[in-house]
C-alpha cells in the first residue's frame, strides 16, 4: 500500500530489490484530491508501478484509455511499468482470449515505446480463486503476448519480460516458470506469507 512504500524502499536500499507502487494517477499535478502522482511515487523511493491490474479494471472501472494515460504518465516520469492484462472466464470460454489480449495491448500501449515495460498476464478467472492456468495455457498466452509485442516493437520485444499472475503458489511456481515465455511472476495472496513468498522467488529457471 502507498502508506508503506517509503519504509519498504528504505528497508531494501543498497540491494537489487526494486519497489513498485500498486497504482498511479495520470496527471502530474493539479487539484485531484486523494490521487497519487508519479512524482509522489518516485519520492517514496519506488522505481516501478503496477498499472491495469484486474481489480482496478473491475472495481474502479478503469478503461484501456485511462490505463494508457497512466502508462504514459509513469514512463514520462521515469517509472518502470508492470502492465497487467488478461481475460475473464466468460471471455476464455467463448474463445476470445487472444482478442482481449490484443485489444488491451494495442490500446494500453498505444504511442508508448517498449522501454522498461513488463507485461503481466493475469487471467481474471485465476486471481484469488485458487484456480491456475495450466503451464500449456500460460505458455500459449505468453507466446501470443510476445507476438503482439513484436508487432509493436520489433525484435526489441524480446527484451520485454512477460510475467504470470494468477494464484501463483510454491506448489505450481516451478512448473509455470519452466514455460519458455514466462519470465517471472506477479504474486498476490501467496506474498502475504513470507515463507511461501520466499519459496516462490527462489525458483530455478530452466533455460534451453
Amino acid at each position: 500500500p502507498f502508506t508503506s512504500l517509503f519504509a519498504a524502499a528504505e528497508s531494501v536500499k543498497g540491494t537489487n530489490i526494486k519497489i513498485a507502487a500498486q497504482d498511479v494517477f495520470y496527471e502530474e499535478k493539479g487539484a485531484f484530491t486523494g490521487e497519487i502522482s508519479p512524482a509522489m511515487i518516485l519520492g517514496c523511493g519506488c522505481s516501478h508501478v503496477i498499472i491495469g491490474h484486474s481489480e482496478r479494471r473491475q472495481y474502479f472501472n478503469e478503461t484501456d484509455e485511462v490505463i494508457n494515460k497512466k502508462v504514459k504518465a509513469a514512463r514520462n516520469n521515469g517509472l518502470g511499468v508492470v502492465f497487467c492484462i488478461g481475460e475473464s472466464l466468460a471471455e476464455r470460454e467463448s474463445g476470445k482470449t487472444f482478442d482481449v489480449l490484443k485489444r488491451e495491448i494495442e490500446k494500453g500501449l498505444e504511442n508508448i515505446d517498449g522501454d522498461n515495460i513488463v507485461v503481466a498476464y493475469e487471467p481474471v478467472w485465476a486471481i484469488g480463486t485458487g484456480k491456475t492456468a495450466s503451464p500449456s495455457e500460460t505458455q500459449e498466452a505468453h507466446a501470443y503476448i510476445r507476438e503482439r509485442l513484436r508487432v509493436l516493437y520489433g525484435n526489441k520485444a524480446d527484451e520485454n519480460r512477460i510475467i504470470y499472475g494468477g494464484s501463483v503458489t510454491p506448489e505450481n511456481g516451478n512448473s509455470l516458470m519452466a514455460c519458455e515465455d514466462v519470465d517471472g511472476a506477479l504474486v498476490g495472496g501467496a506474498s502475504l506469507n513470507p515463507e511461501s513468498f520466499a519459496r516462490i522467488i527462489k525458483f530455478k529457471k530452466i533455460t534451453k
